[in-house]
């Protein structure tokens, strides 16, 4: 089936100067693509979506089965994403989802292609890394919706003949009829227009000379678009020094290739029960000398004492920042459910909430009803350089606080909370989201993750030798050559190790 309401009298490429047409849909109003639908590509992305989210590709990215798509030179992350494309086939304003697939005509294959190299330069309009020349092949054919329940329509890709994607439309979270309902409050659909309603897992790069097929169908039945085939190639025109260049970093290679692992990547820091087994072990004045060593000075976050002495703090860094009160910033963003209140909400087992209050303790930070939400879900302490509000209630909670002190006077007198999750100053040192924190007596410590392994290593040979030459100064030996460690004390030492790890 062919659309000809819309279909334009000469199909194929245009003449230059000539409007952009497609065999199927001519020249649509407009193309609207769906950021994220299929439950499996949901769970690679690790956003679940409330509410449908769109964004607009030109409609000169349209490209008819069978034509090539170029990788722009300087780039290497060209990834294809198998879509369901709705072909709208009368106008729609403000329809109902009971009456939104009356207004599609047709469905047929989609390639909603991308170049992730050129995410970055548009801030999430996607104009640059999915809106180029031939970036939405769509077709060969039309599949008529009056014949179909959408719910049975299936969607597969393949690359270089080998099956990367497939999933059934039965599956998504926003059904075809609602996104139709949902863009017609806002926008007028019109006859020709072009939606496409979300890929599933399965997206990946790909490189010039492969050759890629989707195919939209309604399996055991005649209703099928045919392959929609692209090659890919490479482009013999670099972007010129006043356009954004490519530029990709590792989030990008994982998104772009659906996971770390598949990009290649190692896998990200995770803070295992082994290793906070390990830190058990050691000192946070222990860590403090092994990061020394290593040239890290400025990671100690000075000023603050727990309220749970003998208590260890481990976690991972969740981090929020108040700014200087000023009054009409309070009431712009210090009521209602602010950053604060958001931070505390968002905290995970395991994590540590670090708050940026310039070290002002005029006020408090924290109070008991948000230290028992935090202590609810499961996070392994609060770190403020500023004060804390209910000191003694605070203290009874389970959660560890570490703090400058107590303090009566409610957040508004010196502070707006302002942002969470981003690189904060607290207690005189930069803490970045995802820091290990680490927290006794002695004080609190950011460690970096990379560094964890080699520091922790080290720490714990060194409370090795640290508890062995406490007992022999508890013999009465003399701490010249003993502390540290060197000439026959050091062989004494070794000597007796290694005997010991035999034995065991």
């Amino acid at each position: 089936m062919t659309y000809d309401a819309v279909r334009s009298p000469t199909e194929g490429s245009a003449a230059a100067g000539e409007p952009v047409r497609h065999p199927l849909v001519g020249r649509p109003g407009k193309v609207i693509a769906l950021h994220l639908n299929y439950p499996s590509r949901i769970a690679q992305r690790g956003r679940a979506p409330a509410k449908p989210s769109y964004f607009l590709k030109p409609v000169t990215s349209l490209a008819a089965s069978g034509q090539t798509v170029e990788r722009p030179p300087g780039a290497e992350l060209l990834a294809f994403e198998g879509e369901i494309a709705l072909v709208i086939g009368k106008t729609a304003r403000r329809v109902t989802p009971e009456q939104g697939w009356s207004c599609v005509a047709g469905v047929t294959a989609a390639n909603d292609l991308g170049v992730y190299d050129l995410r970055a330069a548009d801030k999430g309009s996607n104009l640059r890394s999915k809106g180029g020349d031939g970036y939405t092949p769509l077709g060969p054919e039309l599949i008529p919706a009056a014949a179909i329940d959408p719910a049975t329509l299936r969607v597969r890709t393949w690359v270089n003949g080998e099956l990367e994607q497939q999933d059934s439309a039965g599956t998504v979270v926003f059904p075809f009829a609602e996104l139709v309902a949902d863009l017609s409050q806002l926008i007028t659909l019109e006859p020709g227009d072009v939606v496409l309603t979300g890929t599933p897992a399965g997206s990946s790069v790909v490189a010039p000379g492969d050759v890629l097929e989707v195919e939209v169908d309604v399996p055991d039945s005649e209703h099928r678009s045919g392959r929609l085939r692209t090659t890919v190639a490479e482009g013999t025109h670099p972007l010129p020094e006043y356009s954004a260049q490519p530029a990709v970093d590792d989030h990008q290679r994982a998104e772009a290739w659906g996971s770390r692992e598949a990009a290649g990547l190692p896998a990200p820091f995770e803070l295992t029960g082994e290793l906070v087994a390990k830190l058990r072990t050691v000192g946070v004045a222990t860590l403090s000398a092994q990061l020394r060593k290593h040239g890290y000075n400025q990671v100690s976050i000075d000023g603050v004492r727990t309220n749970h002495p003998g208590r260890k703090l481990i976690g991972r860094a969740r981090t929020l920042r108040f700014v200087p009160a000023r009054e009409d910033l309070f009431r712009e963003h210090g009521g209602g459910y602010n950053a604060q209140k958001r931070a505390f909400d968002a905290l995970g087992p395991g994590e540590v909430l670090v708050v940026e209050a310039r070290g002002e303790r005029g006020t408090g930070t924290v109070g008991d009803i948000l230290a028992l939400r935090a202590q609810v879900n499961g996070a392994a302490g609060i770190v403020t350089d500023g004060g804390v509000r209910d000191w003694a209630a605070v203290a009874e909670l389970d959660i560890p606080t570490f703090s400058a002190g107590p303090h009566p006077a409610v957040l508004g007198r010196r502070h707006v909370p302002w942002d969470r999750d981003i690189t904060v100053a607290c207690g005189g040192t930069s803490v970045q989201p995802g820091d290990v924190i680490v927290g006794d007596d002695d004080g609190v410590l950011v460690i970096p993750p990379a560094l964890l392994d080699t520091v922790l290593d080290a720490a714990i040979e060194q409370e090795s030798e640290e508890e062995w030459i406490a007992a022999r100064v508890a013999e009465g030996a003399a701490v010249d050559g003993l502390y540290p460690l060197s000439g026959q004390w050091r062989e004494r030492y070794e000597a007796e190790r290694t005997t010991r790890k035999e034995s065991e």
